[in-house]
């Protein structure tokens, strides 16, 4: 589609447009990135309001998973939540670590930092931290967390893999993530692949499964899990944006299938040649 510095330039300009609009019109569209839907709503996103901690002004509709319901975060932990967006999962995290914990949200876009500092500042939060940074090369020391959670943040990122080292190295020796994220089974029409909504709205910058699951193992982690896994139906009204009648039908028919995944991870209490921890 583009060269990776493009991709983010173009992620952070979207970003900064759906940091501005409304719960419903993100929702409804996939990850807010346009073409919304009268078919259905809540394409991807869970329902949050039953978790404690749960602020609707954080709330924007952009998710595809609960990852922090998965996360087992206790009091006193260091929680880092990647891609922050006005701090939903911060502030359910939260809730968890309490008072004595710590949570660092990073965000890639100034208006998400705005607009989350402006919410934990509403809520009295002296414990929640936004910095404003690539989740590739974050802005962190190492080895500072007991916890990463992120929520369909990975498929905007051109080099995945670079995320994922990173995770390793921001994470306590026998600290996990617990990340929510879309990925394929089968390839994507090309008409998806190269539209630059569709990257935006999490579906065209996804990878196979099998290769997210294969990252994961490959920079160290052990103990990996599939927590929770649910198909993403894109409905036709936003397909017929990119394609024409017969191709839909012929996506329909196909193998071809886009799925939002919660996996655990562990940083391992001990090194294993080429893991990267010592």
């Amino acid at each position: 589609m583009t060269n990776e510095q493009e991709l983010k330039e173009m992620v952070r300009q979207k970003y900064s447009e759906i940091a501005l609009q409304d719960k419903e019109t993100n929702a409804a569209s996939c990850c807010g990135a346009g073409g919304c839907s009268t078919e259905v709503y809540n394409i991807m996103s869970d329902d949050y309001s039953t978790l404690e901690g749960y602020n609707p002004d954080a709330d924007l509709g952009l998710g595809c998973g609960l990852p922090t319901q998965f996360a087992q975060i206790r009091p006193g932990d260091v929680v880092i939540d990647l891609g922050s967006g006005a701090g939903n999962d911060c502030f359910v995290a939260r809730s968890q670590t309490g008072a004595t914990g710590k949570v660092i949200g990073i965000d890639f876009t100034e208006a998400m930092i705005q607009k989350a500092r402006a919410n934990a500042e509403k809520l009295g939060y002296n414990n929640v931290e936004f910095r404003q940074g690539d989740i590739e090369k974050m802005p962190v020391t190492a080895g500072v967390a007991n916890v990463v959670v992120s929520n369909c943040v990975l498929n905007l990122v051109p080099n995945k893999g670079n995320v994922i080292k990173e995770i390793f190295r921001v994470l306590k020796t026998g600290g996990h993530f617990s990340i929510s994220d879309i990925v394929l089974e089968g390839e994507l029409p090309a008409n998806l692949q190269q539209a630059a909504e569709m990257y935006a709205g999490c579906v065209s910058g996804a990878i196979q499964k099998a290769e997210y699951l294969r990252l994961i193992q490959e920079a160290g982690f052990d103990a990996i899990t599939v927590q929770k896994e649910k198909q993403i139906v894109i409905p036709d009204d936003i397909l017929s944006n990119y394609m024409s009648a017969e191709e839909i039908a012929a996506f329909r028919n196909s193998s071809t299938g886009i799925y939002s995944i919660t996996v655990y991870g562990r940083k391992p209490d001990c090194c294993t040649p080429g893991s990267g921890c010592c």
